[in-house]
């Protein structure tokens, strides 16, 4: 088949690309804007695979959507490009109703157009894969609920809000256009390659550099936390063997306090790399950002009983994977926290 992805060369996006051309006989077509979050050397392993091709294409610009497709005629799209950072989406709303919202139409309007000039056949067999979020939920209030497919939408944040957006797009075009949709929403992942503003690799990288490790509030907010290679594979099977108009949500079994998240980090680096003093003692709290969830936590039955997914990786075996591959890749990091990532792809 023939694979093209929205926000290739992000985080999600890389791993997702680097599964399918080191796990299959597909093609890849990645579609990128490259903006401060795109790092085209997460994708150095497959750049010079003859199935792997980049378009640096922003997906609010709908001629050169209608010139990819036409190009290459993608069996399948799997639409991952977004402003993803909650934090960012609070300072700065715009960029997120733009990309999550705006570009989200524009890839379905393209998609569609594209989608009926193929045969009947061709028709039966492709798939628009939506990828979201399990923060278009909201939060849960018991300690044993979890979301399921059938949750209600209660966005907390702007990101949220523009993500919950581009869901109810997405079902809109199935439902009223017969594009044959699927949409995923996953709980956080983490791992290799993930860019170091969001939590696990910032501890990491702060820990390292002997800066303060600061914790929202009193740090009790709990995440499902899904290694980034798991969601990967789930993507796949979703993307390839989902039922059209379903929804799958994509979880680690991994429900963690955010205070116990970066102290794990902390036990591992204390053996890994130990100094005088225990990591733990650069953790300092900070004022909670607006509007914070308390709990997410995925029910991801639907997906194991009918694609026969599960994670492999425990948060355990997972989150000493990731502490070792950031200090294993020093220089990527230094690259992505200093900027030079983007300079030397902008010529300067």
């Amino acid at each position: 088949m023939k694979i093209l992805v929205t926000g290739g060369a992000g985080f999600i996006g890389s791993a997702v690309i680097r599964h399918i051309i080191q796990n299959t006989s597909d093609s890849v077509i990645n579609v990128d804007k490259l903006t401060y979050a795109g790092n085209l050397e997460s994708l150095v392993e497959v750049e010079g695979n003859e199935r792997y091709n980049f378009e640096q294409v922003d997906i609010c610009n709908r001629a050169e959507l209608d010139r990819v497709l036409s190009k290459y005629k993608p069996d399948v799209i799997m639409h991952l490009a977004a402003e993803s950072h909650v934090d960012r989406s609070i300072d700065g709303p715009g960029e997120f109703i733009q990309t999550n919202i705006v570009g989200t139409y524009t890839l379905l309007e393209a998609s569609r157009k594209y989608w009926l000039t193929l045969n009947e056949q061709e028709k039966s067999a492709f798939r628009f894969h939506h990828i979201s979020t399990d923060e278009v939920y909201g939060d849960l209030d018991g300690p044993e609920d979890l979301f399921t497919e059938d949750t209600s939408y209660a966005p907390s944040s702007p990101y949220s809000a523009s993500k919950a957006s581009s869901d109810h797009l997405v079902r809109a075009w199935q439902r009223t256009y017969g594009l044959p949709t699927v949409i995923t929403n996953c709980s956080n992942n983490y791992g290799p390659y993930h860019f170091p503003e969001k939590l696990i690799p910032l501890m990491i990288l702060n820990a390292l550099d002997g800066k303060a490790l600061p914790i929202y509030g009193d740090g009790q907010q709990i995440r499902d936390w899904l290694y980034v290679e798991d969601h990967a594979r789930a993507l796949y099977l979703v993307a390839t063997k989902g039922k059209v108009g379903e929804t799958y949500n994509i979880g680690g079994h991994n429900e963690k306090a955010n205070i116990d998240v970066v102290k794990a980090i902390c036990e591992i680096l204390n053996e890994l790399v130990p100094q005088q003093a225990d990591y733990k003692e650069q953790i300092i709290f900070v004022k909670d950002r607006p509007g914070h969830d308390m709990r997410y936590a995925i029910d991801a039955d639907k997906i194991e009983k009918e694609l026969n997914w599960v994670p492999v990786e425990t948060f355990e075996t997972g989150l000493r994977k990731t502490v070792e591959w950031y200090l294993a890749n020093s220089e990527w990091c230094k690259r992505v926290q200093d900027g030079s990532y983007q300079r030397e792809r902008l010529g300067g």
